[in-house]
């Protein structure tokens, strides 16, 4: 899990910052990506790919990354920007807003799968980082739990919609309930099946 970030270790990189997003594939809500930069020392066998934890691990290890990293950030990209400029590009958009926040500023970038073109930074996209790659592991697990806590606020709002079974992703409950209430105001219209 740390083998990658090793390596740019011995190449003299000392700040290397891992990032992913969650939420590219839902009907609805934002894209949330996520930064992290830990120090070399700091280890944690929990932390993997978000994917493979349940909610309450991701919970507990979301207060854990908070306070041991060296410097974390969340970018927010909301619906009409992803309709507007396209889901690819919202996830880098999300994942620069992120990154750009970090203080100290990384010297690396891992991300997962996505090439990014921040000035001044070296950067490598590794595909299924997450799976493999400690602080992009750790950035997952932060954006998929802020991710989450926002879905949860607005299910509160849209309460027909069942967000907090979901988090917006085309389960059967969910399509059912667009079928019964049309699309709400954090649908993203530029998905199926919005585009007819």
């Amino acid at each position: 899990m740390h083998s990658e970030e090793q390596n740019l270790r011995k190449r003299g990189f000392k700040l290397i910052a891992g990032t992913d997003e969650a939420g590219r594939g839902p009907l609805a809500g934002p894209v949330v990506a996520a930064a992290a930069i830990f120090d070399a020392d700091y280890r944690n066998p929990l932390i993997t790919d978000s994917k493979q934890l349940t909610g309450l691990q991701r919970e507990q290890l979301f207060v854990e990354i908070k306070n041991n990293a060296l410097s974390w950030a969340v970018g927010v990209v909301g619906w009409r920007q992803i309709d507007e400029m396209g889901i690819l590009n919202a996830s880098k958009l999300a994942m620069r807003r992120a990154i750009l926040q970090l203080d100290p500023t990384p010297d690396f970038i891992l991300s997962d799968a996505v090439g990014l073109n921040i000035m001044g930074i070296a950067q490598k996209a590794v595909v299924k980082a997450d799976e493999s790659i400690f602080c992009v592991a750790g950035a997952s697990i932060l954006a998929k739990v802020h991710r989450d806590k926002l879905m949860m606020n607005y299910h509160k709002k849209y309460p027909a919609y069942g967000f907090d079974q979901h988090m917006g992703y085309a389960t059967k409950v969910h399509l059912s309930a667009i079928k019964k209430h049309g699309a709400c105001q954090i649908h993203r219209k530029s998905f199926s099946p919005f585009t007819g």
